[in-house]
């Protein structure tokens, strides 16, 4: 795990949204895969906040209509993202600093990926456990 990099281990395509989207369509796409959040981008694929279960629920609970508010509007900014080089020991710690659950992974400042804690957790397992 320690030679490890951001590359080896995130998940492509990744699912992404974008800033007009609105919170109600946010809302549907976590609840119909397996994710509980995702990346917002920009027309240029840069990350310019991250969206999830949490924020959508802080948004209902501040009794918004999530078919009139957009991803923009209840996303966090300044999402922490990592480069593809980036170790993922780096990613590791900054998951537990942090206590958040994936990273969105850029290349140039693109969003190519996302690295999960499951994604690194089911690296460490063999294929067997995995099914279990």
């Amino acid at each position: 795990m320690k030679y490890l990099k951001a590359i080896d281990v995130m998940v492509t395509p990744v699912m992404s949204t974008n800033k007009t989207t609105s919170a109600e369509d946010v809302a549907a796409c976590l609840l119909s895969g397996l994710y509980s959040g995702m990346p917002v981008t920009d027309e240029a694929r840069k990350v310019i906040g991250i969206i999830t279960e949490i924020d959508l629920l802080e948004a209902v609970i501040e009794g918004k209509d999530l078919a009139k508010t957009t991803a923009e509007e209840v996303m966090t900014k300044e999402a922490i993202t990592a480069e593809v080089d980036t170790p993922l020991m780096d990613i590791m710690t900054i998951m537990k600093e942090k206590n958040i659950i994936r990273i969105p992974i850029t290349k140039g400042g693109k969003l190519v990926g996302v690295v999960a804690r499951r994604d690194i957790l089911k690296r460490k397992l063999t294929p067997l456990q995995i099914v279990l």
